[in-house]
């Protein structure tokens, strides 16, 4: 693999460009077809339309999470549940993720459950890991095997999960970064979101819990 960090940040995936994409074929019979929030390998920063892209799949987690919210108008946060259970070799990974978010954001707090608002999925992708949406309230995170082995698993998911939340690639960001993904190469194994990236989704999520009051 070429190891150069255009090549390294297009295997970390996400950097949300609008294409039509089937589902990895490991996934492809629970999984559903989706528009894949893939790397443009000459924009680190994001361009307009991947950040459009991005913004839908994160408003979509937080309508389905809103409508729920809405019959518990008395919580604190907004609660987005998520189901990993067609991801049960991240199971780990998964769960430290959310206790990572949980810990570093209030307005916002994630929860594993039915009912879910998003879902993760495993698999063998030569895209490597990604989140999608298919325009229709749904969405998941897909993680993928050989890209997992290969980085650090925790930041790999939780950077993922950060677009769930409403933020962006930034691939020419530093190691303290997390939506810097795969820009600083393997060694990176930082899996926590610096204070812009936590400021950022707390301003995001306020707005829901405003939405809902």
């Amino acid at each position: 693999m070429n190891r150069s960090m255009t090549v390294l940040a297009a295997a970390f995936g996400l950097a949300l460009a609008a294409s039509t994409a089937a589902v990895p074929a490991t996934a492809a019979t629970t999984a559903p077809a989706a528009v894949q929030q893939g790397y443009t390998p000459t924009a680190y920063a994001g361009s307009a339309a991947e950040e459009a892209d991005n913004k839908a799949f994160y408003q979509a987690v937080m309508k389905s999470a809103l409508a729920k919210q809405a019959a518990q108008p008395y919580l604190a946060s907004v609660v987005v549940t998520y189901d990993a259970s067609r991801a049960p070799s991240f199971a780990s990974q998964i769960s430290r993720s959310a206790q990572i978010w949980n810990g570093s954001v209030s307005n916002v707090q994630l929860r594993s459950g039915t009912n879910a608002d998003f879902r993760y999925y495993e698999g063998n992708d030569s895209r490597g890991s990604y989140a999608s949406t298919d325009g229709h309230g749904g969405g998941y995170v897909f993680l993928d095997y050989a890209q997992n082995r290969q980085y650090n698993s925790v930041r790999v998911t939780a950077h993922e999960t950060g677009h769930v939340l409403g933020l962006p690639d930034h691939y020419s960001g530093p190691c303290s970064e997390l939506m810097s993904g795969g820009g600083p190469g393997t060694s990176c194994t930082n899996a926590y979101p610096n204070s812009a990236e936590r400021s950022r989704v707390q301003s995001l999520w306020v707005n829901g819990l405003a939405a809902v009051g």
